[in-house]
């Protein structure tokens, strides 16, 4: 059965860098299309990936704007394909602002026809839209009205890239332990790149956190964040 996987944040939430990596790991024995939605903002799209995506097997559909500065994108027809091709996972990026909902709501009656939908929001609690209780609660009220599909679960991606440590993690289990209590939603996710996720889940167990609002502990690669190492080997 095919299953679609939607993921919908706000700028900086880390939503494409989720993208990539569930898309990476779901191509080592499946084929993957990735359909990169996100039409406001141009940087830091999983189109800047295209040749790793490619040399994985990967089919990436994007807005025919992509990185070349044209303002106003245009949805290429062919993404009404991915629901009728043989892909085995279909992954939307989705940015989270109104146009980014709108964009994923005219697919709706796609999305209603099939069986195996998930959407998940990420937050990120150190960038300046989503670290607050109000300003996430607001984003998924206005996901809901004009994206016109439901979120399925929460997942904390609190980063600062490079400078990350086990004080964002602890800072966005808070704020996404707030969303889920207000909103009802279950945790799906803790994402975090290894090292400092073995060490957010040492911290949780000696001090009770609960696992409803951790969800699964997802290790990710730095796609989009390039480490020096990365940087000299294969550019921004």
């Amino acid at each position: 059965m095919k299953k679609f996987i939607v993921i919908i944040g706000n700028f900086g939430s880390g939503k494409t860098e989720l993208s990539l990596n569930l898309a990476f790991e779901y191509a080592k024995n499946q084929k993957v299309t990735l359909v990169d939605l996100d039409i406001i903002n141009p940087y830091f799209r999983s189109t800047e990936r295209k040749a790793e995506l490619d040399a994985a097997g990967i089919r990436l559909l994007s807005p025919t704007y992509a990185m070349l500065g044209v303002e106003i994108p245009s949805l290429p027809a062919d993404i009404y394909s991915v629901f009728s091709d043989s892909s085995d996972i279909v992954i939307f990026d989705v940015g989270g602002d109104p146009a980014g909902a709108i964009a994923l709501g005219q697919y709706k009656r796609f999305f209603d026809q099939a069986k195996d939908v998930k959407v998940l929001y990420v937050i990120n609690a150190r960038r300046p839209f989503s670290c607050e209780l109000d300003m996430n609660l607001d984003m998924i009220a206005r996901i809901r009205e004009a994206g016109r599909m439901d979120i399925d679960a929460i997942v904390n991606n609190t980063n600062l890239s490079q400078e990350t440590s086990l004080e964002e993690l602890i800072d966005g289990y808070n704020l996404v332990r707030d969303v889920a209590v207000e909103t009802g939603l279950p945790v799906k996710y803790t994402v975090g790149v290894p090292s400092i996720l073995d060490e957010f889940r040492r911290y949780a167990e000696d001090n009770g956190l609960l696992n409803d609002y951790i969800g699964e502990y997802h290790p990710i690669e730095r796609y989009m964040h390039r480490d020096w190492e990365r940087y000299t080997e294969k550019g921004l």
